[in-house]
Formats: C-alpha cells, structure tokens, sequence
C-alpha cells in the first residue's frame, strides 16, 4: 500500500529536480535567485519595495517576482519601485513550486536581470519544503512576531541562508528581546547571519541587496546546520531522485529534516 509519506517524498523528488534544472537555467543566463520566506505581515513587502527601489538607483538588474493565493495587491506595491514586477495567484495553494515559477519565469524575465527576488506566499511551513532554485534563501520575521518564531518553525529558519527581521522602529513598543531572538535563531541555525531593518525609517535597508550581489559575484552562502547533516550523492540526471532526502539546496520533506546543502557560489 502506498503511504502518505511515499507520495511526499515522490512530490519532493520531482521539485527537487525542477528547481535543479531551474537554477542552472539561471545560471547560463546569470540571474541569482533569493527565495524570501515570512508569515503574513511580517512587512516582507515594503522591505522588498525598498530594497528594488534601491536596486534601480543603483542601476542594478533587478526584477521580483510575488506569489499569494489572491489580489494583485503587493506586485502593485512592488511596482512602485519601478523594477520589472510579476503576480502569481496560486489559487489556494500554499507555497510556490519549482516548475510553476519556472513557467512564469518564460518570455517575462528580462535578459538583464542580474537578481530575481521571489516573494514567496505568506506561510512559514509549506514553503520550507519547496526550493524553486534559488542561490540564498532568507527567513524573515517581525518583532510584532515574537522571539520564540524560529523555535515554532524550525525548518524555515533552520534552513535559511541568511535571516532578516523587520519593522526594527518599533521593537521597544513591542518589547521585542532581540538578544532572545538571537539566541533563538542561532539554536536552530548555528553561524547564520541576522540583519535588523526598518523600511519605515530605512534602517538597514540596502543590505539585503548587499548581501544577494555578494552571492551573484561568488561569494559562498552560509551552510545550515540542518542541511549539513545529511549530504546525499548526487542523482543521476536521467532518473528522478528516489526520496525526499536527495535535496540539493535549502530543504526538507514536511516534518522530517533531512535537507542537502544549500548551493554555494
């Protein structure tokens, strides 16, 4: 009889591979990608927006790409940047997938997009499990959120590249204990770095960007612990992985961490 597990791990298979292929897709044509990951209102959106904005002063190639289950309301927010800017409505589903951003990706991405940002949907657990191909994945959380956030989701944060908390201009309000949130962060993902911003008042805004431009340069990403732990070979390209466990990026099957590497540069 075929379990429910077999039937996860045969999902995760085939994304694995179609964000493989993705991301080597994006490499010929040199475009990094940045998988961005946050519950709902944790102010993901207006740190994009400012981080694009920046991105076009600069006269860097940039174009983001946002999914929800509905409206068009945050590409219309990331318009404003005045960056390329594409919606996907995934009509109820809960994460986005490797072949379904590779498919929005065709006849729109411009040629000279030096960085893709992928607002992924607000949802800190079925996105964890889904890599779309991405070189640096960024677990974001708000001090409205609590400090506890990366102990109650850690495959998001355990498996991040980098992590980012948002809306810093009102920690003291909040009484946000970032020390506790450090401490927090570094139990699940030991060495990944943290980054404090506000797009209110432009605190630490510009280095997100510093940080996606290092990795298009070549710079190597920070490797999770989760994802050091278990480093399966190689599959062959012509045959599809036999589990979930055959990652090869930033993830894991739902409920059972045993993630790949992330990829380094």
């Amino acid at each position: 009889m075929c379990r429910v597990v077999d039937l996860q791990q045969a999902v995760l298979a085939k994304n694995d591979l179609a964000a493989r292929r993705l991301r080597d897709r994006l490499a010929v044509r040199g475009t990094t990608a940045v998988n961005l990951l946050s519950s709902p209102g944790s102010g993901k959106t207006a740190l994009l927006e400012a981080e694009l904005t920046m991105a076009r002063q600069r006269g860097i190639g940039v174009a983001a790409l946002t999914a929800d289950l509905a409206t068009e309301n945050d590409a219309q927010r990331l318009a404003r940047s005045g960056v390329p800017v594409k919606q996907v409505l995934t009509d109820g589903l809960c994460h986005l997938e490797a072949e379904m951003l590779a498919g929005h990706l065709d006849g729109w991405l411009p040629d000279t997009t030096a960085l893709l940002f992928v607002e992924n949907v607000g949802n800190l657990v079925c996105p964890a499990s889904y890599q779309l191909g991405e070189s640096l994945r960024v677990a974001l959380a708000a001090v409205t959120e609590g400090e506890d956030k990366p102990l109650k989701y850690p495959t998001a944060f355990g498996l991040a590249n980098l992590v980012v908390v948002t809306k810093t201009d009102i920690a003291e309000a909040v009484g946000f204990d970032e020390a506790a949130f450090r401490a927090n962060v570094q139990q699940i993902n030991p060495g990944v770095e943290i980054l404090l911003t506000s797009a209110r008042t432009g605190a630490g805004i510009g280095l997100l960007l510093e940080r996606a431009l290092a990795v298009h340069t070549g710079a190597d990403v920070h490797l999770p612990a989760l994802a050091r732990s278990a480093q399966p070979a190689e599959p062959h390209e012509h045959q599809e992985p036999h589990s979930a466990h055959e990652h090869h990026g930033p993830d894991e099957q739902h409920g059972h961490p045993h993630p790949a590497p992330a990829p380094t540069r």
